[in-house]
């Protein structure tokens, strides 16, 4: 079973905002499949879903960004689901907004959530959607940044980069992510 996840921080509060892209990419991936997260465990809201003889599951770590690998690694654990089939979505202030770039293996590049997530897995060796979310103008500082929500006239670009994220996801579920990185790089 492959295992895609989105980083984000749960609660209404923090709907749209920067930090939740991640949680974005889940949605649009649940919505493209009829399906509903409704299932718990770990810390972590998901379903499984079954295509083409493929069984793959989608998550949202509801741990609070700074603390995703707590659920992250025993989702994998229990669910018996090798490094080579985690997915992981996050935003990347150091991409444009609306960027996406696929990676196999890289650093947190500061961000608490990936941290967590190496920690947990016990490498910087696994699959990522990075989405761009920009740096921040005017002295603003990263955290307020990244929990503020996305302007009005951001979202038709972040919108697409959700849609190609998802059919980034869609395109490893049939593909090696190497070939997805060709394609979507």
């Amino acid at each position: 079973m492959k295992l895609i996840v989105g980083l984000g921080n749960p609660g209404s509060q923090f709907d749209k905002t920067k930090h939740n892209i991640g949680f974005e990419v889940i949605d649009e991936l649940s919505n493209r499949y009829g399906a509903t997260l409704n299932q718990s465990k770990f810390n972590g809201l998901y379903t499984i879903i079954h295509k083409n003889g493929q069984k793959f599951m989608l998550l949202k770590p509801l741990t609070y960004m700074n603390l995703s690998g707590e659920c992250i690694r025993p989702i994998m654990d229990y669910y018996d689901i090798d490094l080579e089939d985690l997915l992981v979505i996050y935003d990347d202030l150091d991409l444009p907004a609306g960027k996406i770039r696929l990676r196999q293996k890289g650093s947190a590049g500061g961000h608490n959530g990936i941290k967590s997530t190496i920690a947990h897995v016990g490498t910087q060796t696994f699959n990522r959607i990075r989405i761009g979310i920009s740096r921040p103008e005017n002295g603003m500082s990263v955290p307020d940044y990244v929990l503020s929500k996305f302007k009005k006239e951001e979202w038709p670009t972040l919108q697409i980069a959700i849609e190609k994220s998802a059919d980034a996801c869609e395109q490893w579920l049939e593909k090696p992510f190497i070939e997805v990185m060709n394609q979507f790089n």
